[in-house]
């Protein structure tokens, strides 16, 4: 009940602020021609979907390289925080914790 409430709560606060933000002109201008670029995208991938497939390949194999290099980098940072401590633990004579 309580999430149901939370839900619609959020669903009334964006229908609310949508219109109240399209009070002003420029907005509704902007807001129109947002609609009108959708709604031409989407009609141009209906009647072109091995493009539509061939743009969302190209953009998940960007996403993997993007995660892939920066698990990398995360990976590299981590090894090089682990050797700046493997010697600060052996400058203070303490054993190293196999």
């Amino acid at each position: 009940m309580g999430k149901r409430k939370i839900i619609l709560g959020m669903v009334i606060g964006a229908v609310a602020g949508g219109a109240t933000a399209l009070i002003d002109k420029d907005a509704r201008d902007y807001a129109k021609k947002k609609l009108v670029l959708a709604k031409a995208t989407s009609s141009y991938y209906t009647s072109h979907p091995s493009e539509a497939i061939s743009g969302i390949k190209q953009t998940v194999d960007k996403l993997n390289h993007a995660v892939a290099s920066g698990s990398s980098n995360a990976i590299n940072a981590l090894e090089q925080v682990e050797q700046t401590l493997d010697k600060v633990t052996n400058k203070t004579g303490r054993k190293e914790i196999e």
